[in-house]
C-alpha cells in the first residue's frame, strides 16, 4: 500500500495498491521533490473515468514503468472531484498548451507547482500519433538534466501567463438585457442540429443548462423558437442510448452526433441537473413523456446513488465484468439478439429487438446494441412493453454491477436536492421530497461547519479534508432554497443565507467578479477563476443565481446587488458562446423578469392553501422563488404583513416586495405567473 491508502476518495483508493509510489496533493510531495531534485509527475482524474482506468491498468499498474516513476518522480494522484480547484489550474494550463483537455490529466511540474510539460491519457507504447508514456517520461527527465534552466524559464512563462489572466478580460459589469437574451437565443439556434437535437456535432453533452435558459426565455417571451429547441433536444436524448431505457438515468455523454452510443458512467451532477430539466419541460408542455422520463431519473437517482447517511453517490463507472473475467466498457448495459432471446423467449425477444433497436449487426461494440426508444414505434401494446422491460431489467440485474464512488459532493447533492424537491412536489411524490430533505439534513450535519463553511466531500458520514469550492455554496444555496419553497420550512432558507454571506464575504473580488476558491484558500499556481459551464454550472454562475433567489425571498440589497454585479460576466460571453455559459443565461432571465415572488398565506392542512401553493410552484415564470406558511408567520420574510383574505387563504405575486393584488382563485394565480399578465411595476 502506498500513501494513497489514508485516502478518503474511492479514486485514490483504486490508486492505493498501485506499485507506483503515489503521493497525494500537498506541501509533503512537493517538499520532497525538492529534497531529491526530481519533477513531479501529477495525474488527475476520477473514478467513474474510463480512460482513467485504462492508463491505470497501462501503466500505473506495470511494475517496470512504475520502477522508472519512482526512481526519477515525485508521483502525485488527485481526484479533481475532491480538488476542483487543482484540477482548473492545471487544466487551464493543458488547454492554452495543446488546444484541448481531458481526463486522465497528466501534467510533470517543478518542485514549486509549475507546469511545464502536459498530456492526458499516454498510451503505453506509441499509437495513433500519441507517444508511448515511458516515452514521454524518460523525455521529460531528460529535459530536467540536461536543460533544466530552459524548462525552469518554461514554467516561469506558463505561471506568468497563467496568472495574467483576469475576469477583466470578460467585459462590463452590467447584467445582460433583451438585446443580450436575443442574441445568446440566435447565436444557440446558429448551431443546432436540427435532426438529432443538442448543439454541434461528436461528441455530443446533455446541454443541461441551456435547455434550462431556453425554457426560461420562452416562458417570459413567448418565443417558440427557444422550447421547440428545448422539447426536440429532450426527447432525441430520452430516446437515444445516452438515456438507460430500462433502468432511467443519463449516461455522460454520446461519442456520437445522434446519442446512440454513450460514454457509460453516470453522474449525479448530469441527472440531478436533467430531473430539473424534464420536470420543467412538463411544467412548460404537459408533456407525458417528460414526466415519465423525470421521474424515472429521480427514481434511478434514488436506487442507485443514495448513501446510507442520506445522501447522494458521485458517480457509477462506465466499466464492469463482461461475466468473462473482462472489464469492459458498457458490458453492463448492453445486448444481443442471442441474449434478448435468452431471457425473453423468441416472440417477446424479436418484440424487444424492433422496439429498442438491436440488431445483430449491433450498434456498439462485437455485434451488442445499446438500448434506444426509436421513433416510428407506432402505437404498441403498454402491457407487453413493460413486461419486457421488468424482465430485462431483472436479468440485467443479475450481471456484475459497475463499481459506484460513494463520496458525496456538497455542490452535486446540493443540484439533486433542488430537482428531487421541485419533482416531488409537481408530481405528488412526497418520497422524493423526503430523499430531498435528508440529503439536505446529511450536509448541514455534515458538511457545514458552525462559521458557514462546507467541506467539499465527505464518504460514510464523515467530513473530508477539502474546502468547498464556490460551486459547493452556490448549489447547496439553490438546493436550498428550492427546498424552502416546497417545504415551507423556512429554516433552509436561513441555511442558504449562512452560505451566501461566505460568498459575499471569502469568494467575492472586485467588480461583481467571483473566485472559485476562498480568499483564505490554499495558494495554488494562480487563483481559478471561471465563469463559464462544464458539466454543472460554474460556481460564478450558481452563486449568482442563488444570490438573486436569496435576494427576491429577503429583499436583500447587498445579495440583489451581488447577483446583478456577477451576471456581467454574462452580457460580455452569452452573444459569443452562450452553449459555455448556459446557466448564467438563465439566471439572467429570472432577474429580467424580476424574479418573481410569490407569498402563499393560509392555515396549514387548508385544500385552497395546498392548490395555490403547488399553483404557484408550478409556476414558469423564471426564477421564481415561493414562501408559504400561515398568517403572521415568520418562517419567511416575504409572508410579513400578508394577510388572508377574509380568513381564506391568499395568494400574493410579488416583484421587489411591491405586490399585485392578493387572490383566492388558483386560475387568478397561474394567470399572474405568465410573463404578459403582470400588471404590476417593473424592477428598476
Amino acid at each position: 500500500m502506498n500513501r494513497l491508502a489514508d485516502s478518503q476518495s474511492p479514486y485514490l483508493l483504486q490508486h492505493a495498491t498501485n506499485p507506483v509510489d503515489w503521493w497525494p496533493w500537498g506541501p509533503a510531495a512537493f517538499d520532497e521533490a525538492r529534497k531529491r531534485g526530481v519533477p513531479v509527475l501529477l495525474s488527475v482524474g476520477y473514478s467513474a473515468c474510463h480512460w482513467c482506468q485504462v492508463m491505470a491498468h497501462e501503466s500505473f499498474e506495470d511494475v517496470a514503468t512504475a520502477a522508472y516513476l519512482n526512481v526519477h518522480f515525485v508521483c502525485v494522484k488527485v481526484d479533481r472531484e475532491e480538488r476542483p480547484d487543482v484540477d482548473a489550474v492545471y487544466m487551464e494550463a493543458v488547454q492554452a498548451a495543446t488546444g484541448q483537455g481531458g481526463w486522465p490529466m497528466t501534467v510533470f511540474l517543478t518542485p514549486d507547482g509549475d507546469p511545464f510539460y502536459f498530456g492526458t491519457y499516454f498510451p503505453p507504447k506509441a499509437r495513433h500519433g500519441l507517444p508511448g508514456f515511458l516515452d514521454v517520461a524518460q523525455g521529460v527527465v531528460a529535459a530536467w538534466r540536461d536543460r533544466r534552466g530552459e524548462v525552469g524559464e518554461v514554467a516561469a512563462r506558463i505561471v506568468r501567463e497563467l496568472q495574467e489572466r483576469t475576469s477583466s478580460a470578460y467585459g462590463v459589469a452590467v447584467p445582460p438585457g433583451d438585446g443580450e437574451l436575443a442574441a445568446a437565443l440566435q447565436k444557440l439556434a446558429g448551431t443546432y442540429d436540427g435532426e438529432h437535437g443538442g448543439f454541434g456535432g461528436a461528441p455530443k453533452f446533455p446541454p443541461s443548462m441551456t435547455l434550462e435558459f431556453l425554457l426560461r426565455h420562452h416562458a417570459r417571451t413567448g418565443a417558440e423558437p427557444a422550447l421547440q429547441m428545448a422539447r426536440d433536444t429532450c426527447e432525441a436524448m430520452a430516446r437515444g442510448g445516452i438515456y438507460d431505457q430500462l433502468g432511467g438515468g443519463f449516461a455522460r455523454y454520446a461519442v456520437d452526433g445522434t446519442w446512440t452510443v454513450p460514454h457509460f458512467e453516470k453522474m449525479l451532477s448530469d441527472n440531478a441537473l436533467l430531473t430539473r430539466v424534464y420536470a420543467h419541460l412538463w411544467r412548460s408542455t404537459g408533456s407525458d413523456f417528460a414526466r415519465r422520463v423525470a421521474l424515472e431519473t429521480a427514481d434511478f437517482m434514488v436506487a442507485e446513488l443514495a448513501t446510507g447517511e442520506g445522501g447522494f453517490a458521485s458517480a457509477l463507472d462506465a466499466d464492469s465484468d463482461d461475466g468473462s473475467g473482462r472489464h469492459v466498457e458498457g458490458a453492463f448495459y448492453v445486448w444481443t439478439p442471442d441474449q434478448l432471446a435468452a431471457e425473453l423467449g423468441a416472440s417477446d425477444a424479436e418484440f424487444a429487438a424492433g422496439y429498442f433497436g438491436v440488431t445483430e449487426e449491433g450498434t456498439f461494440e462485437e455485434g451488442s446494441s445499446v438500448l434506444q426508444l426509436p421513433q416510428g414505434n407506432g402505437v404498441v401494446d403498454a402491457d407487453r412493453v413493460a413486461s419486457v422491460r421488468e424482465r430485462l431489467l431483472a436479468a440485467r440485474a443479475r450481471r456484475p454491477r459497475p463499481g459506484r464512488d460513494d463520496k458525496v459532493v456538497a455542490a452535486w447533492n446540493g443540484l439533486a436536492i433542488a430537482a428531487l424537491a421541485e419533482t416531488g412536489a409537481y408530481f405528488d411524490r412526497p418520497d422524493l421530497v423526503q430523499a430531498a430533505v435528508d440529503a439536505a439534513d446529511l450536509l448541514v450535519r455534515v458538511h457545514l461547519d458552525g462559521r458557514g463553511r462546507l467541506s467539499r466531500t465527505s464518504r460514510d458520514g464523515v467530513a473530508g479534508r477539502n474546502d468547498g469550492v464556490l460551486e459547493d455554496y452556490g448549489d447547496v444555496a439553490e438546493g436550498f432554497i428550492a427546498l424552502a419553497s416546497v417545504t415551507g420550512e423556512g429554516v433552509w432558507l436561513d441555511f442558504a443565507g449562512l452560505l451566501l454571506d461566505s460568498v459575499l464575504h471569502h469568494f467575492a473580488g472586485p467588480d461583481g467578479t467571483l473566485f472559485d476558491t476562498a480568499d483564505d484558500a490554499e495558494s495554488l499556481i494562480r487563483r481559478p477563476q471561471d465563469p463559464t459551464d462544464n458539466a454543472s454550472p460554474s460556481g460564478w454562475t450558481a452563486a449568482a443565481g442563488a444570490l438573486l433567489s436569496y435576494a427576491a425571498h429577503t429583499g436583500s440589497e447587498p445579495h440583489r446587488t451581488a447577483a446583478e454585479g456577477a451576471l456581467g460576466v454574462v452580457g460580455s460571453l452569452a452573444p459569443q458562446v452562450p452553449r459555455f455559459i448556459g446557466w448564467g443565461l438563465a439566471v439572467a432571465e429570472a432577474a429580467l423578469d424580476g424574479p418573481r415572488e410569490v407569498a402563499v398565506v393560509g392555515g396549514t392542512g387548508d385544500p385552497l392553501t395546498a392548490e395555490l401553493h403547488r399553483t404557484a410552484l408550478l409556476g414558469a415564470a423564471p426564477g421564481t422563488v415561493v414562501a408559504v406558511g400561515e398568517q403572521d408567520s415568520t418562517e419567511f420574510p416575504l409572508l410579513f404583513q400578508r394577510p388572508t383574505r377574509g380568513g381564506r387563504a391568499a395568494a400574493y405575486v410579488c416583484r421587489n416586495f411591491v405586490c399585485d393584488a392578493p387572490t383566492s382563485d388558483p386560475r387568478t394565480l397561474r394567470s399572474q405567473l405568465r410573463a404578459e399578465q403582470w400588471t404590476g411595476p417593473r424592477p428598476s
